[in-house]
């Protein structure tokens, strides 16, 4: 039977929650257990495929095509493990499902009631990843405290007494906030947040003590005294240089240890040599620095994009180089041009979005990429920009003023699939989920997984209208990964650049800190190759 570690937060949100979940799962991985992990986020959302990246940061795509919160980012790339559809559940989706029940008459006409049908349900949800799991990690979204995380609270609560105190605990994050006019750090926000924790019929068994500056064996005696947990429970998670050094910061105080002897699990030591020597090591000790761009669309929120910049942060690992991402609102180079805003930069980036706006900055930030031989990596959108861009300027099969992503469009060069034409709902046209892809050889594809298939994740509605592959080829675009069937372009490339690829898929969602994902890893190098401008050198 699986163990169960159930992870809520208090206080304020963005403690890291996340971060903290993904390195447990990554110390108990190292002790020889078998982990999975799980996301319960409380809004009403059936998953978070529809909200803004400005509220909620990017939308992580597993293997089997589920939209889902990019905490399952965190997870992964720690852990190097495989999360699913089941591995993040909503609100809406507990509700969805009981509601579907109802209409079915599956309650036999009893009231439905958020106890016991949706706690149920959510205890269903918790049980289903168990599997031959050793432990199951469980992290409740939100704030101990907010309305619509209650009945999660309440479902975690009933299973941990049906599984017995010693098949769960309860680890509990919170803040240590340093007040500089009185030189001390407060312990009363945390004990606020364990009662409240405790009025819901919670008891934390483990603190994680977000703080900013180390505290003494007497505030964590404090802590622990007037928190009803051991003190050796009461866990320092200090602000950090690299969040990598995180599983390190919890395995020196020794959480793993103690988590292992509240489940009753005995399992040998370990340490952390490769971790540290080859992720931790290398990102705070870069032997090189690179300044890579990213232009897209929603560059004001930092999550938006966040497993790019992790998989640039490892290609960079693979290279013991710096990654400086120099992040460029794609409107601006509609403003400023291209030249203005990339004059300092080794390489370029456009990742993925949906949508017009900012389209044009994309074209001409690739324009500028290819034309003065600086590495261009495309993801997605990116790619059928670099294909729209090629199209535009070197083919002259295209207008400047035309609406390649009109679906009306006779002709577009990036198309609905015919199958999807007319069909405008998000099941309908979106490819989600891994696809297989053959990869041409002798290209820079091929260079770089060093195998003709290949697996990717996708997440996209259109794709390169295939009547236009002659006349790309003939003026030397090469199409060097497609898939079937349908032989639909996955990857393009131009061999009289130095590096100019582009992908469909996102492959920064199978980036990891010890593997990074090999076509970040060659577009890393490939911009270490690029002369930094002297304005970059001086700063």
């Amino acid at each position: 039977m699986a163990k169960y570690i159930f992870v809520t937060g208090g206080v304020v949100s963005s403690l890291g929650k996340g971060i903290a979940c993904a390195s447990i799962g990554l110390l108990l991985k190292a002790r020889g257990l078998k982990v999975t992990l799980q996301k319960l986020d409380p809004y009403i959302n059936v998953d978070p495929g529809t909200m803004s990246p400005y509220q909620h940061g990017e939308v992580y795509v597993t293997d089997d095509g589920a939209e889902t919160d990019l905490d399952l980012g965190h997870y992964e790339r720690f852990t190097d493990l495989t999360m699913s559809k089941d591995n993040n559940v909503t609100a809406g989706r507990i509700y969805y499902s009981v509601i579907t029940k109802e209409r079915q008459g599956e309650y036999l006409g009893a009231t439905v009631q958020v106890v016991p049908h949706i706690t149920d349900e959510i205890k269903r949800a918790m049980k289903k990843v168990a599997g031959d799991h050793d432990v199951v990690i469980v992290e409740v979204g939100g704030t101990v405290g907010d309305i619509e995380g209650l009945p999660f609270l309440e479902a975690i609560r009933q299973l941990r007494n049906e599984l017995g105190m010693d098949n769960a605990l309860n680890v509990h994050l919170t803040l240590v906030p340093y007040i500089r006019a009185a030189d001390e750090l407060k312990t009363k926000p945390t004990q606020h947040s364990v009662g409240k924790l405790r009025e819901i019929g919670l008891q934390a068994d483990v603190l994680l003590c977000r703080t900013e500056r180390p505290f003494s064996e007497s505030v964590r005696n404090k802590i622990a005294q007037f928190c009803n947990v051991a003190p050796e429970a009461v866990i320092q998670a200090l602000d950090v240089q690299d969040v990598y050094e995180v599983p390190l910061v919890f395995n020196q105080q020794k959480l793993d240890d103690t988590i292992l002897r509240m489940l009753r699990l005995d399992r040998p030591q370990h340490d952390l040599v490769h971790w540290r020597s080859h992720v931790v090591e290398r990102a705070l000790n870069p032997q090189r620095e690179v300044t890579i761009a990213v232009v897209g669309k929603y560059i004001q929120l930092q999550d938006a994009y966040k497993s790019i910049y992790e998989a640039l942060k490892h290609g960079g690992l693979a290279h013991s180089a710096s990654v400086r991402v120099k992040r460029i609102d794609s409107e601006q180079v509609e403003r400023e041009g291209a030249s203005q805003v990339l004059h300092d930069v080794q390489g370029l980036l456009i990742p993925g979005g949906f949508g017009h706006r900012g389209i044009e900055g994309k074209l001409a930030a690739i324009r500028w990429a290819r034309e003065t031989k600086v590495p261009f990596f495309g993801i997605c959108l990116g790619m059928q920009c670099a294909v729209i861009e090629f199209a535009r300027h070197v083919c002259g099969l295209v207008g400047a003023n035309s609406t390649e992503f009109d679906a009306n469009t006779a002709h577009p060069v990036i198309s609905l699939l015919e199958e999807q034409q007319g069909v405008m709902t998000k099941g309908g046209t979106m490819r989600l989920g891994a696809s297989r892809c053959q990869v041409q050889r002798g290209t820079l594809a091929h260079q770089a997984y060093g195998s003709e298939e290949i697996t990717e994740r996708h997440r996209h509605r259109y794709e390169v209208n295939n009547r236009y592959r002659d006349a790309f080829a003939k003026a030397g675009l090469v199409v060097s990964a497609t898939h079937e069937p349908g032989d639909l372009v996955e990857m393009i490339e131009l061999p009289d650049h130095p590096w100019f690829v582009a992908g469909q898929f996102h492959p920064e969602f199978k980036s990891r800190p010890l593997t990074p994902h090999p076509l970040f890893r060659d577009f890393v190098g490939a911009c270490l190759q690029v002369e930094a401008p002297a304005a970059s050198r001086k700063s």
